[in-house]
């Protein structure tokens, strides 16, 4: 069984000039999608340089690391803590970034108790990708959301990548995981009971490692999104997790209830008030 590469891969790749407009494009797209998703607890796990949270207005917000990220210290504009900093439920990390430890495939939440999960590359980097996607179901609330972002495989990106595997040497790889397809990912969703509220695509342009061609392929973003859309090289997700309920199937008959009586015998004793007060008065009349 292959061991997918910790996601510590994506780090030095990210100083490229397409790394460089990839977490631009991803921190446009996430800043628009989370900002109107409202509840209490919201939690992003993985990829520490883009803040997928900083536009949700939740009270509690958390950014989760597995064990690549070992040596990593997080600066505190990367995600400002949500807590007081003083008086007496002051939080003991002041100024410092809410974040925590663990791994992706057993998160320390209970089951139902978060609103907002963010997955930036987190999926295709996973060491298996079902298992943290049934724990992120587990771990959300009936109505919360899911906001996925991975590599297309379908891309030029991702032809890049085969390339690099298949060991062309000028080929700059992208990060080892495995690419996840659009519709692939869309399965796994369905079957967990997670509805696909929306997705998109964006980062047209091929692999260029040079800033002067980078900038001169510009033209390809505005292209691609208009003539091939479903062909670029990262994609979003949103997805509802939705509660199961209970379908009657067949027809139900409705039960009638028994008319109930009439009261005669108050009718009838009302009839008699009325005949001995009549022969009351015929007496004495």
């Amino acid at each position: 069984m292959s061991i997918v590469k910790p996601i510590i891969e994506l780090h030095p790749w990210l100083a490229l000039p397409p790394g460089q407009a990839l977490l631009a494009w991803e921190q446009a797209q996430m800043d628009r999608l989370v900002a109107d998703v409202f509840g209490f607890h919201a939690l992003q796990l993985g990829l520490p340089e883009l803040d997928g949270l900083r536009h949700n207005r939740m009270p509690h917000r958390w950014l989760a690391l597995d064990a690549a990220y070992q040596g990593w210290v997080a600066p505190p504009e990367v995600m400002p803590s949500p807590f007081p900093t003083q008086g007496p439920t002051a939080e003991p990390f002041q100024g410092a970034p809410l974040s925590l430890r663990c791994d992706f495939e057993a998160l320390p939440f209970p089951s139902n108790s978060l609103d907002l999960v963010v997955l930036p590359h987190a999926l295709e980097l996973a060491r298996d990708p079902h298992d943290t996607l049934r724990e992120v179901e587990r771990v959300l609330m009936p109505e919360g959301r899911v906001v996925i972002a991975g590599f297309n495989p379908a891309s030029l990106w991702g032809l890049w990548q085969r390339m690099g595997h298949w060991g062309v040497q000028s080929a700059t790889v992208l990060p080892q995981g495995e690419f996840i397809a659009y519709w692939r990912l869309r399965d796994w969703l369905r079957l967990l009971d997670l509805e696909v509220e929306a997705g998109c695509f964006g980062c047209y342009r091929p692999m260029v490692q040079g800033e002067t061609w980078w900038q001169r392929l510009s033209w390809m973003e505005a292209a691609g999104d208009r003539w091939w859309p479903v062909l670029g090289a990262v994609y979003f997700v949103v997805a509802v997790k939705r509660a199961r309920g209970v379908r009657l199937i067949g027809k139900v008959k409705k039960a009638r209830m028994p008319a109930s009586a009439a009261p005669a015998v108050v009718a009838q004793r009302h009839q008699r008030c009325g005949a001995v007060k009549n022969a009351q008065k015929d007496v004495n009349g």
